[in-house]
């Protein structure tokens, strides 16, 4: 396992069992950022990074009882915490690293992923990655439940220029790696930049 990696389980890992408690009113946010997917009855969607599993129902009632639902989180403490808030129930949960789904490739019709841009040790391969499981024309949502500068005042931290973020290093980031962004929002309350797979 990588530093990366390690880095990543031991800060998600301790705080999964409070994790929702501490931000109990981000369920709004999550089904909005869902509903922008345009998921329809019958499709395929992952939430790559998926923590304690809080847009699996959204996008369960998307995609239906037909539709299938995945959940891929590389800390194993987040998905206990989605298994006892029944979370499993909307979607199956896979303990996996998003740079490396055991997924074929174009089954999906769309990947949300909220707050894993910035855990991710390589983002222009791993942003390939989640465009290699998703078919053309399919859509990505990089979704946080606040905007950037609402983010780094709450970590006591100012955004810097090559914070991925950007829309102005998001776009090209995305680009060249087979998406293209239709859409990026950045304000206080949400943070929601949609992508279509290219061809």
């Amino acid at each position: 396992m990588s530093d990366d990696h390690t880095h990543v389980q031991e800060f998600f890992g301790a705080r999964a069992a409070e994790w929702d408690s501490r931000f109990p009113d981000d369920g709004p946010a999550y089904a909005a950022a869902v509903a922008e997917l345009g998921l329809r009855e019958g499709d395929r969607a992952l939430d790559a990074g998926c923590g304690t599993g809080r847009a699996l129902p959204p996008l369960r009632a998307a995609v239906g009882p037909s539709g299938l639902v995945l959940g891929a989180d590389l800390t194993p403490a987040m998905l206990q915490a989605a298994l006892r808030a029944g979370r499993d129930r909307d979607g199956r949960l896979l303990l996996t690293d998003a740079a490396a789904l055991p997924l074929r490739s174009r089954s999906l019709d769309a990947v949300f992923a909220a707050g894993l841009i910035a855990h991710l040790p390589q983002p222009g391969g791993n942003l390939r990655e989640l465009a290699r499981v998703v078919r053309p024309g399919g859509v990505l949502a990089l979704f946080h439940p606040i905007g950037r500068a609402a983010l780094a005042a709450r970590q006591g931290r100012r955004i810097t220029p090559d914070d991925l973020r950007a829309q102005a290093n998001l776009r090209p980031l995305l680009a060249g790696s087979g998406w293209r962004m239709t859409s990026y929002v950045d304000e206080d309350d949400r943070f929601l930049a949609l992508a279509v797979r290219e061809s």
